[in-house]
């Protein structure tokens, strides 16, 4: 909304039209909002039932939990959407996908946790092939949206190009392996479409899975958008990406004011979410952030970043992963508990010590994906 009031307000102060300052206002509007509304949405959700139904973990108890408020990611919905559409410009078409994802799984979060209160289970909720088909099927859209406006968002060529940290050039060519025309080129789209959706769909569960101790989950999640908008800044500036050896990437810019909005409002939801919390995220904003951060790096070509930067997330996925398939395949448990946050609960490790560290860890590799910056 600024950007579209500076474009027609020839006296408008420059200091708006900057995308560093209003990274920095729609981060400060964001907490202060969420801050206002935060108590009045808790203590909606609690007078109108929306009570978290723990899940049985044996040995872990979770009685303190119980009829905790959740669907506390309308709270990150509000202040963080909200202020993206006041400082960000929506006008682009990365900043609407990106607005467009978060809403989608915060409504398909939402469903769930509305199903899991009033079936009062935990298990209860839309269902996994539901679930599953709605992050696969988004992904599957933006993929194509991505591929058809992919000269437009990378330059020629660019959009079929899969990279990995702390490498100069391209892993993969889909263009190349495939070919750009005829049946090549259907192929080459239709597997950068695939690689969207698993994309997509791996976020999304892998930040899902993390979400299951106060606190643990968001600060994790603030620090990758921390590092996704460093990078779309630093990649939708000329200068700065010529610098760095990357492909110049026209208006990406703009995400770093929609992640700085987004970390304003993580960190305004942790300020109730903290150990012991007032109010849980529930799906509505797991889901909700882990679309968003996906969408994000496939909208600046650094989809493999997210296993260093959220390691935290891929260990939580992963130990489920393995749990699933093959504890169940042989009928033995791999590990004593999954996600892996539960083996150290069932060690008897503190709750607050349990998530500091995943802060402390989360944090270094935060740091070992801005080095890739450099040590390319």
């Amino acid at each position: 909304m600024i950007p579209l009031i500076l474009n027609s307000w020839e006296s408008a102060p420059p200091l708006l039209g900057y995308i560093t300052s209003r990274a920095v206002f729609g981060f400060l509007t964001a907490f202060f909002v969420g801050l206002l509304i935060g108590r009045p949405i808790i203590l909606w959700l609690y007078r109108n039932g929306y009570r978290s139904p723990e899940r049985s973990y044996g040995d872990i108890s979770t009685a303190s939990k119980k009829s905790t408020p959740v669907m506390g990611g309308l709270i990150i919905a509000a202040c963080g959407l909200g202020s993206v559409l006041i400082w960000a410009d929506v006008g682009n078409p990365r900043v609407m996908m990106v607005v467009a994802a978060a809403l989608w799984f915060a409504l398909m979060g939402a469903l769930d946790d509305v199903g899991k209160v009033r079936g009062m289970d935990s298990d209860a909720g839309i269902s996994r092939l539901a679930k599953y088909a709605s992050q696969i099927g988004f992904g599957a859209l933006l993929g194509g949206l991505v591929l058809w406006q992919g000269t437009r968002l990378f330059g020629p060529g660019e959009v079929l190009h899969i990279y990995v940290p702390f490498m100069k050039t391209p892993l993969l060519d889909l263009g190349q392996i495939f070919g750009t025309t005829g049946i090549g080129g259907f192929v080459a789209s239709a597997a950068f479409a695939g690689f969207a959706a698993f994309v997509i769909t791996y976020t999304t569960n892998a930040v899902n899975f993390t979400d299951g101790l106060d606190g643990l989950l968001i600060v994790p999640a603030a620090l990758t958008l921390v590092v996704l908008g460093i990078f779309a800044y630093l990649l939708g500036n000329a200068n700065y990406a010529e610098f760095l050896l990357y492909v110049f990437q026209p208006g990406s810019g703009e995400l770093a004011v929609v992640c700085a909005t987004m970390v304003g409002a993580s960190l305004a939801f942790l300020w109730y979410n903290a150990h012991p919390a007032e109010v849980f995220m529930g799906d509505t904003g797991s889901m909700m952030l882990g679309g968003l951060i996906g969408t994000t790096a496939l909208l600046i070509k650094q989809e493999a970043l997210l296993v260093l930067v959220g390691a935290v997330f891929f260990a939580e996925v992963l130990s489920t992963f393995v749990q699933e398939r093959f504890g169940l395949k042989f009928g033995k448990r791999v590990m004593s508990r999954a996600p892996i946050h539960h083996i150290y609960q069932h060690q008897g490790m503190p709750e607050t010590r349990i998530v500091t560290r995943f802060w402390i860890v989360s944090t270094i590799f935060a740091a070992l994906a801005l080095a890739t910056l450099k040590i390319r």
